[in-house]
């Protein structure tokens, strides 16, 4: 049983969609005005592996991710790098799109543009204004938070303590927390026609109008970042449900956000500690590219990093904490995965099959199995009990990842302590046993969307002359040893090791790498 915390009722609830065996999602997308960083790759991680893991689990998931492609941001960025609106949005889109590769989140199923869905917007604003929920003033029109019975049953505030946007429209609202449903133009802006004249929309309603165009009126999971819930999800709530009558989404799900290091529990100068949950504190220290984030591409670029450990990485707390984010930390988190990674040569070296070919279950029933009386079948089913318990417990990754360094560790020492790296000692039972706790391995980091393809190496002349230099000190070491020059053998490997090389010696050779 899979269990879900829904921010509406602040419980975990028993996860169980409008209809059986199909699931509906939403995750509010970028504005398309600059490069993506490495805080707009987090939602798309997180609900990817949550995809993936109800996929396993056999429901039939649609997943939508709109692009919000008209908006103040954009308009401002087009204005000051004299780039037209339309030429921006595609680009910093086709940006977007390159980061979710690179991070392995390929599970999107629609990405709806909000410039697509003009007219439903404004039939949308037209619905509300019938059913005496807006109403307009000047061209712009606004809903009336007034005649929501249940506004801010989301966010858990009432309405007298909520505050508008104020700015040039306030006098033209009957209550200051009422918001725009669609925006008079102004000279030079982007507007379509419409009964109220020349105007946009406002960036709430057009979740509301996509999210139903290809999910329906109520559907199964809304996401996004702790910071939507208010006001961008409280308002989608209100408009959807004042027009169509019904609730919106069962579940409301939201990622913790986040945040430099430096900045992680400092709020207007106390030192308080960001914590699940708590908007104020974790968006106080949010790393958002109107603070000078590096985009995605040259963070990796410049660090050197792999993006698969940066997809590991953000799927080692639990979505609902929020992440600190250092380039310390990441390195750290690729210094772990070089366990995984030394494994895989190693079971190929020992079963002269690749890890990365095994083909994993891909539905959990086709994953269990009967251990009998092997141990460490036993274990291996053991822990792959506990990265579903994990996973079913509100998809808590951070537990899940925790279970696979338990297992990658087991599966190591099995090596060790049976000598499977030596071909005279290797037994066909136990190659067995190997290889299918390596399946386990593979199918359950499958889940996690990790360890499906090879790292990649990079290209390039200095890493090409490093492993030729350090198969050099290898061979050296080697034929030092032969001539029993112990003496000599010893400085090559403990020079290595101040470097942060460590030599691996095994029955078939000598492998290296790098800490």
């Amino acid at each position: 049983m899979i269990r879900v915390y829904n921010t509406l009722s602040k419980t975990k609830e028993e996860f169980q969609p409008v209809r059986k065996g199909k699931v509906g999602i939403y995750v509010c997308g970028p504005t398309v005005y600059k490069p993506s960083h490495i805080g707009h790759m987090v939602g798309p991680v997180i609900f990817d592996t949550i995809k993936r893991y109800l996929v396993y689990n056999g429901y039939d998931v649609t997943w939508v991710v709109n692009i919000t492609d008209v908006d103040d941001k954009l308009i401002v960025r087009s204005n000051e790098s004299g780039v037209p609106i339309a030429e921006l949005a595609r680009t910093m889109t086709d940006d977007y799109m390159a980061c979710l590769e690179l991070v392995g989140v390929d599970g999107i199923d629609h990405f709806p543009k909000a410039t697509d869905h003009i007219e439903a917007i404004i039939k949308f604003t037209e619905s509300l204004i019938d059913k005496g929920f807006a109403y307009a003033a000047e061209g712009d029109v606004y809903f009336d938070v007034a005649k929501a019975k249940d506004y801010g049953k989301l966010s858990h505030r009432t309405l007298e303590a909520m505050q508008g946007d104020g700015g040039g429209t306030a006098e033209l609202k009957r209550h200051s927390a009422d918001f725009a449903l669609w925006k008079k133009a102004k000279p030079g802006e982007p507007s379509w026609k419409s009964p109220w004249g020349p105007g946009r929309p406002g960036w709430h309603i057009e979740c509301s109008v996509m999210s139903a165009a290809i999910l329906g009126e109520t559907f199964d999971i809304h996401g996004g970042g702790l910071d939507l819930v208010f006001p961008h999800h409280e308002n989608e709530v209100a408009q959807s449900e004042s027009c169509h009558g019904k609730p919106m989404a069962k579940v409301w799900m939201h990622n913790g956000l986040m945040q430099a290091s430096s900045e992680v529990g400092k709020l207007g100068g106390r030192q308080t500690r960001a914590v699940e949950g708590d908007q104020a504190s974790q968006e106080a220290g949010k790393i958002a590219g109107s603070a000078g984030a590096k985009s995605f591409r040259l963070l990796l670029e410049e660090e050197k990093f792999q993006p698969e450990t940066v997809r590991f990485f953000l799927l080692s707390t639990h979505y609902r904490r929020p992440i600190d984010f250092s380039v310390e930390r990441i390195r750290s988190v690729g210094t772990g995965l070089d366990t995984f990674y030394r494994f895989f040569k190693r079971y190929e070296r020992v079963t002269g099959e690749n890890f990365y070919a095994i083909e994993a279950p891909q539905v959990r029933a086709a994953g269990e199995f009967d251990p009998g009386a092997d141990a460490l079948l036993k274990e291996v089913a053991d822990h792959r009990q506990r990265f579903l318990e994990s996973m079913d417990d509100d998809f808590n990754t951070g537990g899940a990842t925790g279970v696979l360094f338990e297992l990658v560790r087991r599966l190591n020492k099995f090596v060790e302590d049976e000598k499977l790296e030596d071909p005279k000692k290797r037994d066909a039972a136990k190659l067995a046993s190997l290889k299918l706790g390596a399946k386990t391995l593979r199918e359950l980091a499958g889940i996690l969307g990790i360890f499906r393809k090879p790292p990649e190496e990079k290209a390039g002349g200095d890493d090409q002359l490093t492993g030729q230099l350090m198969q050099l000190l290898i061979d050296l070491r080697a034929e030092a040893r032969k001539a029993k020059d112990f003496a000599t053998a010893d400085r090559i490997r403990n020079s290595l090791t101040e470097m942060g090389i460590t030599l691996e010696d095994r029955p078939g050779g000598t492998d290296w790498t790098r800490a």
